[in-house]
């Protein structure tokens, strides 16, 4: 048997809980931003906030040529291991982080 290599194509974060994330930090973000903080393309950051809004996590209203998000309070893990949590503790986790690692 040949010896694995590490595997890498895999992130503890998901580019989910990074634009939630995002939205939390700053509610005027624009998808170029998120695209560009995700390494994702625009096309994928606008699936990912339909996602969310669809799931409940946030809300969008559009206020001029801008969107203003806003994360919903006390929404809860999808996955049924910690679905009795809410997402807030690791979304203000996530926001510190990205503000310490601000230039």
């Amino acid at each position: 048997m040949e010896p694995v290599g590490p595997r890498t194509s895999w992130t503890f974060v998901t580019n989910h809980a990074r634009i939630l994330a995002m939205v939390l930090g700053d509610p005027e973000a624009r998808l170029r931003d998120m695209a560009e903080t995700c390494r994702i393309t625009e096309r994928a950051a606008q699936a990912i906030v339909t996602d969310l809004e669809t799931a409940g996590y946030l809300t969008r209203v559009r206020n001029g040529r801008r969107n203003h998000y806003e994360v919903a309070a006390g929404t809860l893990f999808r996955h049924p291991a910690e679905g009795r949590h809410p997402v807030g503790a690791l979304l203000q986790l996530l926001v510190g982080l990205a503000r310490r690692a601000e230039p």
